[in-house]
């Protein structure tokens, strides 16, 4: 299964910010969409960085609560890792453990075009692997 796949069936949307969104902010759009990262992006809405909850946890940890006042673009990740929609979930699943992180977004020609977490990642490996149990069932059953 690829990330188009994913895509196709979860849907295309993603939570976006600018690089002069305060931390403040950027919780309150985790928070309110129960997500776990958002998207930085720049001109013509190029992926320039990303922003988790852990980045937040982190942050407010070694700064306090002054850290709310911080711009993303100051303390968000810059060199991110994408994927493609051709990307295979077994790649998704080396990459993600390889970064210890848990959100890739979906590029294709410089555009955002998707995200995948680790949750989509795990549901659809679950599903596959139940689609070879009952392939593997109907052999041994049929013969």
């Amino acid at each position: 299964m690829n990330v188009a796949t994913v895509l196709k069936s979860k849907g295309r949307n993603v939570t976006t910010a600018r690089a002069e969104t305060t931390l403040k902010e950027l919780a309150d759009l985790l928070v309110s969409k129960r997500i776990g990262a958002v998207i930085i992006t720049g001109d013509a809405d190029r992926v320039i960085g990303i922003f988790s909850e852990r980045d937040l946890v982190r942050l407010i940890a070694e700064r306090g609560p002054s850290a709310l006042g911080l711009a993303a673009g100051d303390v968000m990740t810059r060199n991110v890792v994408t994927c493609q929609e051709s990307s295979t979930l077994e790649e998704l699943m080396e990459m993600m453990t390889a970064g210890r992180f848990r959100h890739l977004p979906v590029v294709e020609r410089d555009q955002l075009v998707g995200l995948i977490s680790i949750g989509d990642v795990v549901k659809h490996h679950l599903a596959d692997m139940a689609l070879e149990v009952t392939a593997m069932r109907s052999y041994l059953t049929t013969g």
